[in-house]
Parts: C-alpha cells; structure tokens; sequence
C-alpha cells in the first residue's frame, strides 16, 4: 500500500466517523447540498470493491457506512423528509 492510499483510507474512516457523529443529518440533506449521501458512498464501496476484484454486498458496506445495519440506523436515525426537502432533491435529481 503506498503512502497515498494509506492516506486516502484514514480519510476515508475520517469521513465515515465524521458521519457517525453527525446522525442529524439525514441523507436527503446531504443529497441536496452535496449531491451524494451514504448510500452511494455504500455503492462507491461495493464498486472499488468490484474494481479491486472482491465481491462486497450492497447491505455490507452499507454497514460498514453507517456503522451498523441499515435497517437499525433507519429506524433509530431517520426522520420523514420535509416537503421542501422533497422539492429540492427533485430540482436537483439529474435527468435521465
């Protein structure tokens, strides 16, 4: 492993602890203002994976990304998207 991805990885956990801290902000949120959420930072993951020749499973790194299953982190973490969120992640969904 080179100095660059030894870096790129502890960034990386960076990012993933820096999330965990902030369970406050729901994906949609993250979607409108950044353009990505943990859910395609789960698929980024099970892509590098694939790239890498390994086989990851969407729910797994989905786990690895939220620290804990889906399923667990939506019911404890995720609140109901406004109508206003709604509107804006529509605005700003890229077209087909």
């Amino acid at each position: 492993m080179t100095d660059s991805d030894k870096i790129e990885a502890a960034v990386f956990r960076r990012l993933l602890a820096h999330l965990d801290e902030r369970k406050d902000v729901q994906n949609i949120e993250l979607m409108n203002l950044a353009g990505f959420c943990r859910n395609c930072l789960s698929k980024w993951y099970v892509a590098a994976a694939e790239e890498q020749g390994h086989s990851v499973e969407y729910e797994a790194a989905r786990e690895k990304v939220y620290g804990m299953p889906y399923a667990d982190w939506k019911a404890r973490y995720q609140t109901e998207a406004t109508a206003e969120q709604l509107a804006a992640f529509e605005r700003n969904k890229p077209a087909d």
